[in-house]
């Protein structure tokens, strides 16, 4: 028999279409393959967990996979187990698993803690408790306590980690008391919906929110939306009334935009360049960015790993560890570029030899360039952070960079195929078509991450790290080559 889990009960709270499919038709849901980023945050979400055991002495694991797990749970709950970590329960065709029932035998009562990889608690955490208290309940156990554990965003590693340091515990009992009734009618509206055996049909609430928060059926739920369109606006996910305006009218294409309509620049500039099919350039803007920069110029890109349990000392909750660069250095005027880079591939903690490296082959003149300064900027502050001896270095570092990005950020060039981004995976086939990152293995920075973190796991085969240190090296070189032949292609517009 099919029952409603948790997980399924937040789905459904962001989009029920979407939680109905992938319990009714897992092969729509699942048709395609996680991302990179997807995997590590489930990655990032069972360490955060296994690290969160580390709180509770005389623990037992119940094992969700088994299908015996809620007969053992009762046996343990029979004998009064102190603590239980993914104790299974179902009733009334809902089901969870409890990352962490604490008994309290003085009192006669549980304790539930729900353990997250976030560094704060957000109002989605509470439904996900809730749902655990009131399943529990209906089950006949005394619920005392219900609490999260989430990573304390103040915490830095010095030797080995204590969890309850690394963790703060945010009790959410008197909210859960304060509005049971109303999640209990919500949870009993979702059990319904979710086990109706008739599919709903679209559109999904997700017709309201921008592209990059549509839900993972979105292209089926919604035939009729063009795979580019209106919610592919630059920011339009920030304007939900100018949205909902555009979809209650049945406005999904660009090309249907009545004149006049109130966008912002930048969503103005988008919506002209894709029906007129000109590209947008302001020369003088360009030239007079381009001319403030100071030979010789540093097109540099970096790539981070940024765990969610600190790898080393000095190291917070999802603090970058720098663990490559790569930099293009041009000197004087129509000089080829010179090509340096550095990768770390130990186990230990990169940011001096990644600073010393820097200082070595970075000019102490000259402007560097990089794409999405705030990146590189907050990286450099964060080791700044650690080894304040080499903060003057990094903040004098700092002030050189000008981000390439603001160019086409500031509206000077708009193409068409930008499709409203201004990530250079969207300016580079534009402006340098001969290059092209779709035959690379690794494709973008969260793959170079986790790469990364393969290397450091020690679990390779013999030859395995040197191949990927080799497409690790390769992405990162791309990134700032990349640059070099968007500046040289801006150059050759602003001279003709």
């Amino acid at each position: 028999m099919i029952a409603v889990s948790k997980t399924l009960y937040t789905l459904w709270r962001a989009c029920p279409n979407n939680a109905w499919l992938r319990l009714h038709k897992p092969e729509v849901y699942f048709a395609e393959s996680l991302s990179e980023y997807d995997q590590s945050i489930i990655e990032f979400g069972t360490e955060v967990e296994l690290a969160g055991r580390g709180l509770f002495e005389g623990s037992t694991l119940v094992d969700g996979e088994s299908p015996d797990a809620q007969r053992k749970t009762y046996e343990l709950l029979c004998q009064q187990a102190p603590v239980v970590f993914q104790a299974a329960f179902e009733r009334d065709q809902l089901t969870a698993f409890i990352d962490v029932l604490q008994y309290d035998r003085n009192a006669g009562e549980y304790a539930i803690y729900e353990i997250k990889a976030s560094t704060k608690s957000n109002p989605e955490h509470l439904y996900d408790v809730a749902f655990q208290v009131l399943l529990l309940r209906r089950c006949g156990l005394k619920i005392g306590r219900a609490c999260l554990l989430h990573l304390n965003p103040d915490f830095r590693r010095n030797g080995p980690i204590r969890a309850e340091q690394l963790f703060e515990t945010v009790d959410l009992t008197d909210q859960i008391a304060q509005r049971a009734e109303e999640i209990e009618r919500e949870i009993e509206l979702a059990r319904k919906y979710l086990l109706s055996e008739t599919e709903p049909k679209g559109p999904c609430h997700c017709v309201y929110k921008g592209r990059a928060n549509h839900c993972t059926t979105f292209g089926y739920t919604n035939p009729n939306i063009p795979a580019y369109g209106v919610h592919d606006l630059a920011h339009i996910g920030s304007s939900p009334k100018k949205l909902k305006e555009l979809v209650d009218e049945e406005i999904f294409s660009l090309t249907d935009v009545p004149a006049g309509f109130a966008f912002s620049p930048a969503q103005k500039a988008q919506v002209h360049v894709h029906r007129s099919g000109e590209q947008i350039v302001q020369e003088r803007a360009i030239a007079k960015e381009l001319g403030e920069l100071t030979f010789p110029l540093h097109f540099i890109d970096y790539e981070t790993f940024a765990p969610a349990v600190p790898l080393f000392d000095g190291y917070g909750p999802y603090d970058p560890i720098p663990l490559e660069y790569s930099l293009h250095v041009i000197g004087v005027p129509g000089e080829e570029p010179i090509h340096r880079e550095f990768l770390h591939a130990e186990a230990t903690d990169p940011s001096e030899a990644f600073v010393r490296s820097l200082a070595e082959h970075v000019a102490p003149f000259g402007s560097i360039l990089v794409w999405n300064k705030s990146f590189e900027s907050t990286v450099n502050d964060s080791i700044a952070r650690r080894l304040p001896r080499l903060g003057d270095y990094l903040a004098e570092f700092n002030d050189r960079m000008y981000d390439l990005k603001d160019i086409f950020a500031k509206q000077y060039f708009v193409h068409r195929n930008f499709r409203g981004s201004t990530s250079i995976k969207s300016v580079l086939p534009v402006l340098a078509p001969q290059l092209s990152y779709k035959s690379l293995v690794i494709q973008d920075g969260t793959a170079a991450a986790n790469a990364w973190g393969e290397l450091m796991s020690g679990t390779l085969a013999e030859g395995e790290d040197s191949v990927l240190r080799a497409q690790l090296a390769e992405y990162c070189t791309l990134d700032s080559y990349g640059m070099v032949a968007i500046w040289n292609a801006l150059g050759r517009m602003v001279d003709a």
